[in-house]
């Protein structure tokens, strides 16, 4: 049953808990079984990813089975139905207009005595995106993370994702694929997937960024192969706040925090209320739909573990608390959202009103559903076209430029102890005053 709080000091310290509750002991031990996986792949290639692939998964596959072939992609339009297409493509539709908005311009500016700055914006030559299967199908998550770097530009987008029963892939997951532009394609999951992008194989090849959630053990992947190459984030347990006022609908609050929990057992769902009748509705409500709940055992315990109703007295202490939590969805099921929306500084996404259920942002509103988690919003990022891309500054100065700033460079230079910055720039300035100007043309 989900726990009513009253008192701050004690609701604060659960958020706390529910916060940090990926940060035990247990993740050192499974640290060091990720870094054996990720240093024998990088040394053994295709043949340490089949054995990981047999050992974690199951699945005991040859090099040739690794990627998925191109007839088994055809077939996978068979074998969905003609509403998940539908919705698919929908969701791409809507998920590319959302991105194309975000996508930066490179620029030149031209300044006094012909001094040119920029910036330019180029993708990555190759993204890996990393999509959960085996026993579930994802296809949103490859439209999330596919469709970003198509519109970024990247030239290569190479997608891992576990193997399932018999190693097939899932259909909706394929077709999802295709629809988002992506035909090549690996049946390999976990830490070992991570490790293949990173490094590369004799059949995958390395990539220079990596994106998509998964669970600790791709996590810590991701963690660990960062430098070697990009990444989007440190994904954790997916959580939702839900702050409510008297207008709020119970069944509908208590449907939002469960759409939460049914993610996986470690996954939070908080309601953050001002009002106390609500809160007690919310709790009744969230027990009667449990009864019938396919995924209920999973759900109880997130529920049991990591859910919570804190209740307050206004809304400016339920953003202050919801910023402290700096949750990964943030619901603002109140009568005035938008008043709401000044006083929250940290959120991955937020859903605006009583109509806008975070699994609107889920599956097709458009905007990513690849956020920070636990507490990284306070600095972090939905994953964007800017994931996929890097940009360089352009610096061009010509000699009367160079002339006019170039004692205070020379000073800075020597300040720092660095006598070569100091010369090279000085050098030019001489050459320019004594009639050896490198760019001055010659009198004929």
């Amino acid at each position: 049953m989900l726990r009513i709080i009253t008192e701050r000091t004690e609701a604060e310290a659960e958020l706390r808990r529910i916060r940090d509750r990926t940060s035990t002991d247990q993740i050192v031990h499974k640290e060091a079984t990720v870094r054996e996986v990720l240093q024998r792949i990088k040394a053994q290639g295709d043949r340490a990813v089949l054995h990981y692939t047999a050992e974690f998964d199951r699945q005991n596959l040859t090099p040739e089975e690794l990627r998925v072939s191109g007839s088994e992609m055809d077939a996978a339009y068979q074998q969905v139905s003609k509403e998940l297409l539908n919705a698919i493509l929908l969701a791409k539709e809507q998920v590319e207009a959302f991105h194309r908005q975000r996508v930066p311009k490179s620029w030149v500016q031209f300044k006094d005595d012909e001094v040119v700055l920029g910036k330019r914006y180029r993708p990555v030559d190759k993204a890996g995106i990393y999509i959960p299967g085996g026993r579930a199908a994802y296809p949103s998550t490859v439209i999330m993370n596919a469709i970003p770097a198509k519109v970024a530009g990247v030239p290569r987008i190479v997608m891992v994702t576990p193997p399932g029963v018999d190693t097939t892939i899932s259909p909706a997951v394929l077709v999802a694929a295709q629809e988002a532009g992506i035909t090549e394609i690996y049946r390999v999951g976990g830490a070992q997937a991570i490790a293949a992008l990173a490094y590369g194989t004799e059949t995958i090849p390395k990539v220079d960024v990596i994106t998509g959630p998964g669970n600790i053990y791709v996590t810590l992947a991701k963690k660990l192969v960062y430098g070697t190459v990009g990444i989007d984030s440190l994904a954790g347990p997916s959580e939702v706040l839900v702050i409510a006022d008297k207008t709020a609908n119970p069944v509908h609050v208590a449907a939002d925090l469960l759409a939460q929990a049914e993610h996986d057992s470690m996954a939070s769902a908080i309601l953050v209320t001002t009002d106390s009748t609500l809160a007690h509705k919310v709790q009744a409500e969230v027990e009667l739909q449990l009864v019938d709940h396919p995924r209920r055992t999973l759900t109880e315990k997130a529920i049991a573990h990591y859910g919570l109703i804190v209740l307050v007295e206004s809304l400016a202490l339920a953003a202050e608390l919801s910023n402290e939590f700096a949750p990964e969805h943030l619901e603002l099921e109140v009568e005035d959202p938008w008043s709401t929306l000044d006083l929250i500084r940290h959120a991955g996404a937020i859903f605006l009103g009583h109509s806008t259920p975070e699994a609107v942002g889920d599956y097709l509103a458009g905007p990513n559903h690849t956020l920070p988690t636990s507490g990284a919003a306070r600095y972090a990022s939905a994953l964007g076209v800017e994931t996929f891309l890097k940009h360089s500054s352009l610096i061009q100065y010509s000699p009367t430029a160079l002339q006019k700033v170039a004692s205070a460079i020379e000073v800075l230079a020597n300040a720092e102890g660095l006598p070569s910055h100091a010369d090279s720039v000085r050098m030019r300035v001489s050459r320019r005053d004594s009639g050896q100007d490198g760019n001055a043309k010659s009198s004929s």
